[in-house]
């Protein structure tokens, strides 16, 4: 499930693969992008940057034109040599930009994007290594994707989503002030919301999903079924200071600053990590994890779904205790401890 850690890190690969390059050719499964590319071709066009903003990415191309694509739950950027055999079926592509050869010179292209004698992936995406990087040209590659749009700057500020995104956890201008500020508008505005569904909720934070959802509220010791209303503002900080942790850690698995390794396609690709811990059966805190013994106090993790989209969300009942709302039932929320595993069904 790509939730803003994942965006980024796929970010962050595209910008090295395609930043500075001209785009050789183009090709798309949806009908309202070939339109768009009839009337105004993408080929000949530089890739100027590509960004992240929340869950939702950007590729910018010369001429005003922008390519916006969402992942949903199995959408996937993916990143090949020119000629290399894709590792999905042509049936799942979306998308397929292809970009030349780098406009900077060998030495220094080499220097930028790749360091000497380097393989490496960044989930699916995949760069070469030796002396012929700065004369390859890549194919990036959207699978399975449900929303991929064309915008002008003006038409992405006014019919999209991506303007009324919340401060961006990930972003370069974030901080823990404009966070939980943010926090603390939505509960004065909604003050029955649920803390889960507040999270999710990507007005207020921009690139939490359902994993993040349940595994910030269980550090904060936050009931995710508790009202806005009954969260104080220190927990309103904790849980802001635990999601821009959780997010950065997930995302600085180099030496750089904002997690680069030297200069090439280099990042964490392997699951999401909380607790620390680098074996998979121990890296959340709670997340998945239904009917299993808490981490810190031994009583069984809950699961029940929660919001309008039903997503699960998995608590401790007793490091995250309930708090009522005035005029609300006093009885904690119950979920389920035991997980229901449904076989196939005949015809």
């Amino acid at each position: 499930m790509p939730e803003g850690d994942t965006i980024y890190r796929t970010v962050r690969a595209l910008e090295k693969a395609l930043g500075g390059r001209v785009v050789t050719g183009f090709e798309t499964g949806f009908a309202k992008l070939a339109s768009v590319n009839d009337d105004a071709p993408l080929v000949g066009r530089t890739v100027e940057r590509v960004e992240a903003r929340g869950k939702w990415c950007l590729i910018y191309f010369s001429g005003d034109l922008i390519l916006l694509s969402h992942m949903l739950m199995s959408g996937s950027w993916h990143i090949y040599r020119t000629g290399e055999r894709w590792k999905m079926p042509r049936i799942k592509m979306r998308v397929v930009v292809s970009v030349g050869a780098s406009s900077h010179s060998a030495g220094e292209d080499a220097k930028r994007r790749f360091p000497s004698g380097r393989t490496t992936k960044e989930g699916k995406a995949v760069a070469s290594s030796g002396a012929s990087r700065d004369t390859e040209g890549f194919e990036a590659v959207l699978f399975n994707a449900q929303v991929a749009e064309f915008h002008t700057a003006r038409s992405l500020e006014r019919n999209t989503l991506v303007p009324k995104l919340g401060p961006d956890l990930l972003g370069e201008g974030f901080s823990a002030e404009r966070g939980v500020a943010a926090m603390r508008e939505y509960a004065a505005r909604n003050p029955e919301a649920e803390v889960g569904v507040t999270l999710m909720n990507q007005r207020v934070l921009a690139g939490l999903g359902n994993v993040y959802k349940s595994e910030v509220a269980f550090a904060a010791g936050v009931n995710p079924f508790r009202r806005m209303s009954t969260v104080s503002a220190r927990e309103m900080e904790k849980m802001v200071e635990v999601a821009e942790r959780y997010m950065q850690a997930n995302v600085k698995d180099g030496a750089g600053p904002r997690g680069e390794v030297g200069e090439g396609i280099v990042t964490y690709s392997g699951p999401r990590r909380t607790t620390g811990a680098m074996s998979r059966g121990d890296r959340v805190w709670v997340y998945g994890r239904q009917g299993q013994e808490c981490r810190r106090c031994g009583t069984a993790i809950m699961m029940r779904k929660q919001g309008e989209q039903a997503r699960s969300t998995y608590w401790c009942p007793v490091c995250q205790p309930w708090v009522a709302a005035e005029g609300q039932s006093t009885e904690e929320p119950v979920g389920r401890t035991t997980v229901v595993r449904r076989g196939k069904v005949g015809c």
